[in-house]
């Protein structure tokens, strides 16, 4: 049996901080995991801001209640699906996810939570277990998955290596010059033709 781990945000919606960081005019709130590999220093920033700003979550979610996934995502997804077990492997919060996964007709994700005091305020956050996307890949493979994975930034570099087979979709070019062992698309029709060359069974039925 195949399955399927994808990125989600820049791969199916997208970036969450970015569009927020557009509404509140703060430039800072932009920096994602394609500018700062290191997760715990990007997040540490980010809740700096909303504290230095006082900013809550309840005006995130503002933000995210406007936002779509980006053209296409829903249908690719709809195909994956009948061709892969799929499951949404986000660094991404639950608080924030839920929106955006009803319009992608709910398939699985495993990301982390928030922690949020009585006023709103972001206070900390939880990680599901350290490194969780290549961990969690590696769950599967116990389980005798093999595992096709993309994403786009550099907290996905060690899925897509434990996985059988890696693909970076909407990659920067940093990120694709310093990966160049992964095939890099950028259409939802190149990514399917990649997860076709990926399988080790027949697609194009």
């Amino acid at each position: 049996m195949e399955l399927a781990c994808l990125d989600l945000e820049g791969v199916l919606i997208p970036e969450i901080w970015i569009a927020f960081a557009e509404e509140t005019g703060i430039e800072e709130l932009k920096a994602t995991t394609r500018d700062i590999p290191d997760y715990d220093v990007l997040m540490k920033q980010r809740l700096r801001i909303l504290d230095e700003h006082g900013l809550t979550l309840p005006q995130i979610q503002d933000t995210i209640s406007r936002l779509s996934p980006l053209e296409g995502a829903r249908e690719f997804v709809d195909w994956l699906r009948e061709r892969y077990q799929v499951v949404i492997l986000s660094d991404t919060f639950y608080e924030f996810a839920e929106p955006l996964m009803k319009q992608l007709g709910y398939p699985t994700l495993l990301c982390h939570k928030l922690e949020v005091n009585e006023e709103g305020r972001i206070t900390d956050y939880t990680l599901r277990q350290r490194d969780p996307k290549r961990q969690s890949v590696r769950a599967f493979q116990l389980l005798n998955y093999r595992v096709v994975a993309t994403g786009d930034s550099y907290n996905d570099t060690t899925m897509l290596s434990q996985a059988e087979a890696g693909i970076l979709f909407h990659a920067p070019k940093n990120v694709i010059e310093e990966f160049p062992q992964y095939p890099a698309v950028h259409t939802y029709e190149d990514l399917k033709a990649e997860f076709v060359k990926a399988s080790v069974r027949d697609l194009t039925v």
